[in-house]
């Protein structure tokens, strides 16, 4: 078998890629695989860097066959009857991807999506969440430096690499501020190592909404914590993830001692708003900056309007007139929501990436695919859907 890592075509450009040089030479010397990569000169790893571990760089890769990228491949590069990994940005039947699932299917690809690869458990297996809370988290605390003219920290992107990230942390001045963290998947991880590595204390729920403090804190929520049921009784997980129409927010007894929010939740379909446009008018919301990592537009987190670039990160949200002001403005919610954040840290972001697909990736695609991984993320092959992505036929078809 061999393989053909893609260069990335998609504007505006991404630097990752899914294996590392080092990776690379770790499969040639360990694994029957052949493996090539795309010239590029985009990549955060140059040419020369494969080119030294001894992994050849070309242009043509169609004697590859399995062809593995990050975004979205350009329909016009598709090689016909491969195997291609990548995020394709289909599984939630999005508009402007349609065509690019019928060129698969008409190229009679085998696609195989990064983000349905889970375990037995459901489980998702890869991903670049962990850099997106790492770096969101980073930028949240950026963002309030700038919001309350505290202290100036480099943007993530200008640094080299994770260490200096961590450097650059030493600079921020808090005092007694509250930071809210939801989530407890992968991106919220990432952030909590970011603000364990700033030093700043953790404390419970009970400690958060009662007690002051004489040094910056902040608090992990998981989904019951800022959920309840509307008719008062009992709230549990697995009745909010089958009936969500049920529940109702309970973010705003948070909402009113908090300085810094930091979304890394999951919202699912018909799950209750964190808080509303009219929530954020209270006088009791006290939020003065939001890292909405999860960037859902016009959703959960009400100032979340539009997202943010990483060359202009920050914009300001006024919740009297609901439109954009300036975020140093009092009153006015300073609002980080990039849509791409891990692509601020590119090589270590791909290579934590590309660790996770040899460890739990790999041995499928060269073995035995026994816990039907692939299979199960396998969304179209031999010119038609399969059979787990059979609700994707009216998208498909233009309905």
């Amino acid at each position: 078998m061999k393989i053909g890592i893609l260069r990335e075509e998609k504007n505006p450009p991404d630097k990752r890629v899914a294996l590392t040089p080092t990776q690379c030479k770790w499969i040639l010397n360990n694994t029957s695989l052949d493996l090539v990569v795309q010239t590029s000169n985009v990549r955060c790893f140059s040419d020369k860097e494969y080119m030294e571990k001894g992994i050849k760089v070309v242009e043509n890769l169609s004697d590859c066959d399995v062809l593995i990228g990050i975004k979205e491949v350009s329909k016009s590069s598709f090689i016909q009857d491969k195997t291609y990994f990548y995020f394709s940005h289909t599984i939630k039947q999005q508009s402007y991807n349609r065509s690019l699932l019928q060129k698969m299917i008409e190229k009679n690809i085998r696609m195989i999506d990064y983000e349905v690869l889970k375990d037995r458990n459901n489980k998702r297996l890869l991903g670049f969440g962990r850099y997106a809370g790492i770096v969101g988290s980073y930028n949240a605390l950026l963002t309030y430096g700038l919001k309350s003219d505290k202290y100036k920290i480099k943007a993530a992107h200008k640094c080299d690499g994770r260490k200096e990230v961590e450097s650059e942390l030493q600079k921020i001045k808090l005092d007694k501020e509250k930071i809210l963290l939801t989530g407890k998947g992968r991106v919220a991880d990432g952030s909590l190592e970011i603000l364990k590595s700033a030093e700043i204390k953790e404390v419970s729920k009970a400690e958060y909404l009662s007690n002051s403090f004489n040094e910056a804190v902040f608090c992990r929520l998981e989904t019951l914590d800022y959920i309840e049921r509307i008719d008062g009784s009992k709230s549990e997980k697995f009745d909010f993830y089958t009936h969500p129409e049920k529940y109702k927010s309970s973010f705003m007894k948070y909402a009113s001692c908090t300085d810094i929010f930091i979304a890394g939740h999951f919202y699912g379909l018909d799950s209750p708003y964190l808080f509303t446009r009219e929530d954020a008018k209270s006088d009791n919301f006290k939020i003065k900056v939001i890292a909405d990592i999860s960037c859902d537009i016009d959703g959960p987190v009400a100032s979340t309007i539009r997202s943010s670039t990483i060359s202009d990160p920050i914009y300001g949200y006024n919740p009297e007139i609901e439109k954009e002001d300036d975020f140093r403005k009092d009153g006015v919610i300073a609002v980080m929501a990039i849509d791409n954040l891990p692509c601020e840290l590119p090589k270590d972001a791909s290579e934590d990436f590309g660790y996770e697909f040899i460890d739990k990736i790999l041995l499928n695609l060269i073995g035995e695919d026994k816990d039907h991984v692939l299979k199960r993320a396998t969304i179209c092959e031999e010119g038609n859907l399969t059979s787990n992505f059979e609700y994707l036929r009216d998208y498909l078809n233009g309905n």
